[in-house]
C-alpha cells in the first residue's frame, strides 16, 4: 500500500473532515518510521506540539476507523481498511481483483451510527480476497437479520482444511463493522462489539471467557475476580451479550475437538466449549457466536434448523474465475481456460489446493496444465492428500524447517531458524530452502509495520501447521518405541525460554499428545516410564550427540509427573528443559549441557523492576535484599548484588546504563556498578527505611525518600549529601526528578504532592489524595506528573499549574505507576494482581494484564515502550507484550520463609507454613515431615491446631481459611469471605470457634463446625496482622497497621477498649496464661504490656536492633516468660515482671518470624526466613533440632555442568544443588 492510498482511505473514513496540513505531516512522516522529534526538527515545529497533535491525529483516526490506531500499528490497520479505498481505472491485469469491488465512492457506504469497539486478535490480511459474494451476503442475513427473520444466535462456518473458512470469517466481521451490503433499513441495531479470536493453540475455555469478559465489561471484571466456576463464566458471558450486542468469532475450533472418534466430541478438558456453544444457542439475548471448524460440534445437531437462531453453513471450493484467479495470482500458466477450469475442478476449488499445486506445475511441467492434467492425478478429496504428497517431496533441510515452524507456533525470524538447526547451514542455502518452501505456498512471509520485531519471518498456515504438528507427533512416537532416535534429537519439541503462552500452547499440542499416544500405545504410566527410561540409556551412549533428546526426555517426564529422584543425566546434552517447576532430588547433572533450561530462582517478593536504558537488561530487587540483573533477550541471570540487609525497596539504572540505584529497608543507597555488580557508593545519612531514589536526567546527582520523612540529594561520583528536604509529615514512599532536572516530585504518609525546586528549595504542594502516596512519576515531557496510592485512585497533574486534570479510579490500592518512555501510555500496578493501561493524554482506559497471583508491586516499560515488565509478591518477574495484554516470559522464585509454626497439643509434632504454600506436619522424634497440606494458592501467613488437635486451620494471602483433618492430611473446608490476605488465625480454647484477622481491616469469628461466619468484627481502619482469644475465651484481641490495639467482647462482637501507644504496626498480640496482661510487638522497635481491666500500659520494653515481629507467652512459667523475635534474628526470653532478658537464643541467619512453646513450656519453636525451623529447649537456650523442608534442587549434582552463568550455578546451589 502507497502512502497516497492511505490517505484516500482515510478521506473516505473521515466523512465531511480532511486532515490539515499539520496532520498530514506528521501522519506521512510516521508512515515512514519517523519520530516526533525527527519530525518536529524536518518541519520546524515545537517536538511537544508536533507529539501533541500526534495523539490527537491517532484518537482521531481510532474513532473513525473503529479500532484503536497508534504509530506502531497505523500500517496494518489501514490494510484492514483497504475496501474503503475508492475504485481507480489504472488497475492492471495482474492486479488480484476482489470478488465484491470496493465501493465507488464515500457516499456508496453507509455508516453505522457509532464505531464498535472491534479486538481483531491474531485476524490475518484478507486484502487480497476471491469470490465468496454469495456465502457473504448469507452469512450477513444471517447475523443481521431481516425484516422477517430475527438475527442468529450461533453460527458455523464448516469446510475441510484450506478451504478459506479464516478468511471468510475476517472478511466477514470487517464487512459488517465497515457497513457493506449493509442498508439504512436494517431492521437491528448495529453490533457495539466485534471480536475475533483463533483456537489454534487450543486455548483453556477458562481463558478464553476470561479474555472476553475482560474487553465486554471494559477490563472492570478480570481473572483475579472472576469466579472459578465454568458455568458461572458462561453466564457471565451472556449478561454482555444480552446488554450489549456482540459479534465474536472463533476460528480453528478443530483443535478442541477429538481426533479418532466420531466426529464432533471434544478433547478431553475442552468439553467447557460444548457448554458455552449449547448455552449461547439456546439462550435469549442479542449477540452472535460464529464459529469456524473442519467439523461440526455435536450441540448443532439438536439446536440449528433453517428457520432457527442457530444455523450451518458448508463451504465448498472457490467457483469458475475465483478459483482461477488464485492461479493467476500465483504466476504465469500455459493452458486454455477450459484447462483452468479443468484443474480448478480437480481440486474442488479449494484454495490452498490451488497454491499448492500451482507451484508443483510451475516446478515440474514448466507452467503447462495440460501436461500436468495428462498425469491423471486421483481426483483430491481430502488435503491431507496433497500435503502427502508436497511433504514428501521436501528436502532433508525443507523438511527440517518445516518441523521447527510447526514447533515454534508463531512467526519465527530467518536468524532464529538458523539458530534451531542443530546441523548448521549457510545462510544461502537456508535462504533458497525458504525461497523454496515459500514457492511451494507450505509457507508464508509474516505481515509486519515498521519497527516490528516480527519483520523478515515465516509461518504456515493452520492447515499446514497441524498437518506437520500430526506429522511430528507420530514420527516422535514411532522413535520413542522402537528406541532409533531422529527427530527427537535434531528438533526441541518445546522451547523453554520461549514466550510463556507460546511454551503453554507446545505443551498442549505437542508434548500432551505424545504422552497421550504412549499411554495408549504401552497401556499404564510405568510402561511409558519404562519406555522413556529406555530413551536414557541411548542417550547417556551418545553422549555429546544426543542433540536437544535429554531436554526433550525431561520435558517428557515432566508431562508424565515422573519422579525424578536420583535419575541419572550425567554428561547428556539437557537443552530447553523447563525445569522451574519440577523437583530434581539427588538428580545427576555430571558434566551435563543444561544450555537454554529453565530453573526455579531464589527469588522472595519483587519489590521494583527496571529496565537498562538501551533496554538489554532487567534489573530486580527482593525481600531478600538481593539485586539481580537478566539478560532480557534469553532471560539469563548475569549476577546477583548482596550487601544490603534488608528488603530493597528501589532499584533505578542511571540515564547511561553504567550504574544501578538501589534504595533499601536498612536505610541504604548503594550504588552498583552495572556491568560487573560491584557496589562502588554506600550512601548513609537516612535514619528510617529508604523507600525509593531517581537519578538525575543527567546521572551526576540522585536523590532518596525515606520513613524519617526527608529527601535527600546526592553527588553521585563523590557520594556526598549536598542537601536535606523537609517538609513531610510522614515518612516519604516516592520520588521523581523532572526531565529538566530543575524539580523533583515527592509523595508519602502525609497524603500530599510536593513539587520541589532543586535550587530554591520552594515546594509546591499538591493536594487531593486521601491516603498515603505510594508512586509518583513524571512524563518524559515533564508537562504532567501522575500519582497513585491508597486512596485506590490515579491523579493525573499539570505540572505548570499544579492543576488536578483527572482523577481515574481504581479497586485497590496502587503501588507502582509507570510512564511509557514515547509518553503515550501509563501503567498501574496494585493489590488487585493487575497491571491497567490508560492512555496518558486522553485518559482512556486500555487494558489489563492479568497472570500474577498477588499484589504487584512494581512495573516498567522497555526503553521501546513495546515491554512492560512486573514484579508481584507471588515471587515472579513478568514481561508483557504491551499492545497485546500477553505474557512473553517469567521468571518462577521459589524460596520458603516460614512466617507461622504451632505445637500439637500433645507436644510430638508441629505446623509450619510459608511462602511456598504449603502446611507441613513434622514429627520432632525422627524430624521428618510427615505429611504436606497442598491446597493454598498464595503464602501461607498462619497455622493453627485446634485443642483436641484433631484439626489444623491455615490462613493464607488467596484471601482463604482451610481446614485439615489431620489424620488424613484432607482438606475438610475451605472458607471464603474476607476480600484481602488472612494473616492470622487463631482457635478459641474451646475450640468451638476460630478468630480471623485480615488485610480487609476485619477480623471474623467463623463455627468450626459448620464454617460459617457467625461475626465480623469491624473498627480498625487498616489492615489486621494478628489476633488472639483470652485463655476463658471470652476476649478477642487484635493488633492493626492502624498502630492499636484493640480488645473485642466475643459474645457481642462489640470492641470494649482501644489500646494506643504504639507508633508503627502492631505485628503481634498476645495474652498471658492469666488472661490479665496483653503484650503487643511493633514495628516500633516496642513491646508494650497492657492491664487488660484498665486498658493502661504498664511496661514497654524497647529493642534496639530492630522490629518485633512477634511475641508468645509460655503456658505455664513463673515468673511470666515472654519470648520476642524479629529481624535481629534472635529469639529473646523476657521476665515480664522485671521486664529483663533472661536468654538470647541464637542461630537463625536472618530475621524470626514465628515463635511457639510446647504444651508444657518447656520447649519453643521458630521459624524463620533462613527457611529453617529450630527447636529450643527454654531452660539452657539450646538449639536441640533444626528441621528444613527439601528445596526443589536438593542434592542435585551440578559438577562439569557447562551452559550456566555463574549467578545460575550460585542460584542452583543456593535451592540445595551440590558441587564435588
Amino acid at each position: 500500500m502507497t502512502i497516497e492510498e492511505a490517505l484516500a482511505i482515510l478521506d473516505t473514513a473521515l466523512q465531511q473532515e480532511r486532515l490539515n496540513d499539520v496532520q498530514e505531516i506528521v501522519f506521512r512522516c510516521c508512515w515512514e518510521g519517523q519520530t516526533y522529534a525527527e519530525i518536529a526538527d524536518s518541519a520546524g515545529y515545537d517536538p511537544g506540539y508536533i507529539k501533541d497533535v500526534g495523539s490527537k491525529l491517532w484518537q482521531l483516526l481510532s474513532e473513525s476507523l473503529g479500532e484503536k490506531v497508534s504509530k506502531s500499528n497505523l500500517q496494518s490497520v489501514l490494510r484492514r481498511n483497504l475496501h474503503r479505498l475508492p475504485a481507480t481505472p489504472e488497475l492492471t491485469d495482474s492486479t488480484p481483483v476482489p470478488s465484491t469491488p470496493p465501493p465507488s465512492s464515500p457516499q456508496s457506504l453507509t455508516p453505522s451510527p457509532f464505531s464498535p469497539h472491534c479486538d481483531w486478535g491474531e485476524a490475518i490480511d484478507v486484502s487480497t480476497f476471491y469470490g465468496r459474494a454469495e456465502e457473504l451476503d448469507t452469512l450477513k442475513q444471517w447475523i443481521l437479520g431481516t425484516q422477517t427473520n430475527q438475527p442468529c444466535r450461533l453460527i458455523a462456518m464448516l469446510g475441510m482444511g484450506g478451504i478459506g473458512k479464516t478468511s471468510l470469517s475476517v472478511k466477514l466481521a470487517q464487512e459488517i463493522v465497515e457497513g457493506v451490503g449493509v442498508t439504512e433499513t436494517s431492521p437491528h441495531n448495529p453490533f457495539e462489539f466485534v471480536i475475533w479470536r483463533s483456537l489454534r493453540n487450543a486455548p483453556s475455555i477458562e481463558d478464553i471467557l476470561a479474555d472476553l469478559i475482560r474487553i465486554l465489561s471494559n477490563d472492570q471484571e478480570t481473572e483475579a475476580n472472576l469466579s472459578k466456576e465454568l458455568s458461572a463464566r458462561i453466564t457471565r458471558l451472556i449478561h454482555y451479550f444480552r446488554t450489549h450486542r456482540c459479534l465474536l468469532v472463533l476460528d480453528n475450533a478443530e483443535t478442541i475437538l477429538r481426533g479418532g472418534d466420531y466426529a464432533g466430541y471434544y478433547r478431553e478438558g475442552y468439553e467447557g466449549y460444548g457448554d458455552l456453544l449449547r448455552r449461547v444457542g439456546e439462550v435469549t439475548h442479542q449477540s452472535c457466536l460464529v464459529i469456524t471448524s473442519r467439523e461440526k460440534p455435536r450441540e448443532f445437531v439438536s439446536l440449528e434448523g433453517d428457520t432457527l437462531p442457530v444455523r450451518s453453513l458448508n463451504l465448498i471450493g472457490l467457483r469458475g474465475t475465483d478459483g482461477q484467479e488464485i492461479l493467476k495470482a500465483k504466476g504465469e500458466f500455459v493452458g486454455s481456460e477450459a484447462e483452468l477450469e479443468a484443474l480448478t475442478n480437480r481440486y474442488a476449488g479449494n484454495p490452498l489446493a490451488l497454491k499448492i499445486v500451482a507451484t508443483t506445475i510451475q516446478d515440474l511441467f514448466d507452467g503447462s496444465i495440460a501436461e500436468f492434467l495428462a498425469q491423471g492425478t486421483a481426483v483430491f478429496d481430502d488435503i491431507r492428500t496433497l500435503l502427502d504428497q508436497q511433504f514428501n517431496r521436501l528436502s532433508d533441510l525443507e523438511r527440517e524447517m518445516m518441523y521447527w515452524l510447526a514447533i515454534d507456533r508463531e512467526p519465527v525470524a530467518f536468524a532464529d531458524l538458523q539458530e534451531d538447526l542443530l546441523v548448521p547451514v549457510t545462510k544461502t542455502q537456508l535462504i533458497e530452502a525458504i525461497g523454496s518452501l515459500r514457492r511451494r505456498s507450505l509457507i508464508e512471509k509474516a505481515t509486519s509495520t515498521p519497527g516490528d520485531r516480527q519483520s523478515n519471518s515465516y509461518t504456515q498456515q493452520p492447515v499446514v501447521m497441524e498437518y506437520v504438528t500430526e506429522n511430528l507427533v507420530e514420527q516422535i512416537c514411532q522413535e520413542i518405541l522402537t528406541e532409533k532416535l531422529s527427530l527427537f534429537i535434531t528438533h526441541a519439541l518445546l522451547k523453554a525460554s520461549t514466550k510463556d503462552y507460546i511454551r503453554e500452547s507446545q505443551i498442549r499440542i505437542v508434548l500432551e499428545p505424545i504422552i497421550n499416544q504412549l499411554t495408549s500405545r504401552l497401556r499404564t504410566k510405568p510402561d511409558v516410564e519404562q519406555k522413556l527410561n529406555r530413551v536414557l540409556e541411548k542417550l547417556q551412549e551418545l553422549a555429546d550427540q544426543s542433540g536437544y533428546g535429554g531436554g526433550n526426555l525431561i520435558n517428557l517426564y515432566r508431562q508424565l509427573k515422573t519422579d525424578l529422584t536420583d535419575y541419572d543425566f550425567a554428561q547428556v546434552k539437557v537443552w530447553h528443559a523447563y525445569l522451574a517447576d519440577m523437583s530434581l532430588h539427588r538428580v545427576d547433572f555430571t558434566d551435563a549441557d543444561l544450555a537454554k533450561s529453565v530453573f526455579a530462582q531464589t527469588l522472595g517478593s519483587i519489590l521494583s523492576v527496571a529496565f537498562s536504558p538501551d533496554g538489554t537488561l532487567l534489573a530486580t530487587s527482593d525481600e531478600d535484599g538481593e539485586i539481580r540483573v537478566w539478560q532480557v533477550a534469553d532471560g539469563r541471570q548475569l549476577y546477583t548484588c548482596r550487601e544490603h540487609t534488608e528488603w530493597v525497596w528501589s532499584i533505578t539504572f542511571s540515564p547511561d546504563g553504567e550504574a544501578i540505584a538501589s534504595s533499601s529497608k536498612d536505610k541504604t543507597v548503594r550504588l552498583w556498578d552495572s556491568v560487573t555488580g560491584q557496589c562502588f557508593q554506600d550512601l548513609q545519612g537516612h535514619t528510617g527505611w529508604v523507600w525509593s531514589s531517581a537519578f538525575s536526567p543527567d546521572g551526576q546527582t540522585l536523590i532518596s525518600g525515606s520513613e524519617d520523612q526527608t529527601v535527600k540529594l546526592w553527588d553521585v561520583n563523590t557520594g556526598d549529601c549536598l542537601n536535606t528536604f523537609e517538609g513531610h509529615l510522614g515518612g516519604v514512599w516516592s520520588v521523581a526528578f523532572s526531565p529538566d532536572s530543575q524539580h523533583f516530585a515527592s509523595g508519602g504518609v502525609d497524603q500530599i504532592v510536593r513539587l520541589w525546586d532543586v535550587n530554591t528549595e520552594k515546594c509546591l504542594l499538591l493536594e487531593g489524595h486521601t491516603n498515603r502516596i505510594r508512586s509518583v512519576v513524571f512524563s518524559p515531557d515533564g508537562q504532567l506528573l501522575v500519582t497513585a496510592g491508597d486512596d485506590q485512585s490515579v491523579r493525573f497533574w499539570q505540572v505548570s499549574t499544579g492543576e488536578c486534570l483527572h482523577v481515574a479510579p481504581h479497586d485497590s490500592r496502587i503501588w507502582s505507576v509507570a510512564f511509557s518512555p514515547d509518553g503515550e501510555l501509563v501503567a498501574i500496578a496494585s493489590d488487585d494482581q493487575t497491571i491497567r493501561l490508560w492512555e496518558a493524554h486522553t485518559r482512556q482506559f486500555l487494558r489489563t494484564f492479568q497472570g500474577h497471583s498477588s499484589r504487584v508491586w512494581s512495573v516498567a516499560f522497555s526503553p521501546d515502550s513495546q515491554t512492560l515488565a512486573s514484579g508481584s509478591d507471588d515471587q515472579t518477574i513478568r514481561l508483557w507484550e504491551v499492545h497485546s495484554g500477553q505474557c512473553l516470559r517469567s521468571f518462577q522464585g521459589h524460596n520458603n520463609w516460614i512466617w507461622s509454626v504451632a505445637f500439637s497439643p500433645d507436644g510430638n509434632s508441629l505446623a509450619s507454613g510459608g511462602e511456598d504454600r504449603a502446611v507441613r506436619l513434622w514429627d520432632l522424634q525422627t524430624e521428618k515431615c510427615f505429611k504436606e497440606l497442598r491446597g493454598h494458592t498464595g503464602r501461607i501467613w498462619s497455622v493453627a491446631f485446634s485443642p483436641n488437635g484433631q484439626l489444623i486451620a491455615s490462613g493464607s494471602d488467596d484471601q482463604t481459611i482451610k481446614l485439615w483433618q489431620v489424620r488424613t492430611g484432607r482438606c475438610r473446608a475451605t472458607q471464603r469471605g474476607h476480600t484481602r490476605q488472612v494473616r492470622l488465625i487463631a482457635f478459641s480454647p474451646d475450640g468451638q470457634l476460630l478468630a480471623s484477622a485480615s488485610g480487609d481491616r476485619t477480623v471474623k469469628l467463623w463455627e468450626t463446625s459448620t464454617g460459617q461466619c457467625l461475626k465480623t468484627l469491624r473498627g480498625h481502619t487498616s489492615w489486621l496482622f494478628s489476633v488472639a482469644f483470652s485463655p476463658d475465651g471470652k476476649l478477642l484481641v487484635t493488633g492493626s497497621d492502624d498502630q492499636t490495639v484493640r480488645l473485642w467482647d466475643v459474645n457481642t462482637g462489640e470492641c470494649l477498649t482501644v489500646l494506643e501507644g504504639h507508633t508503627k504496626i502492631v505485628l503481634s498480640v498476645a495474652f498471658s496464661p492469666d488472661g490479665n496482661t496483653v503484650a503487643s510487638s511493633s514495628d516500633d522497635q516496642t513491646i508494650r504490656l497492657w492491664d487488660v481491666s484498665t486498658g493502661e500500659c504498664t511496661r514497654t520494653i524497647s529493642q534496639e536492633a530492630g522490629w518485633v515481629q512477634v511475641v508468645a507467652f509460655s503456658p505455664n512459667s513463673e515468673p511470666p516468660i515472654l519470648a520476642s523475635s524479629g529481624n535481629d534474628q534472635m529469639i529473646k526470653l523476657w521476665d515480664i515482671s522485671q521486664t529483663e532478658c533472661l536468654n538470647q537464643l541464637q542461630g537463625h541467619r536472618k530475621a524470626v518470624n514465628a515463635i511457639a512453646f510446647s504444651p508444657d513450656g518447656q520447649y519453643l519453636v521458630s521459624g524463620s526466613e533462613d527457611e529453617t525451623i529450630k527447636l529450643w529447649q527454654v531452660k539452657t537456650g539450646d538449639c536441640l533440632k533444626t528441621l528444613r523442608a527439601e528445596r526443589p534442587y536438593e542434592g542435585m549434582n551440578i559438577t562439569g555442568t557447562t551452559g550456566l552463568t555463574a549467578a545460575q550455578r550460585a542460584t542452583l546451589r543456593a535451592l540445595g544443588a551440590v558441587e564435588f
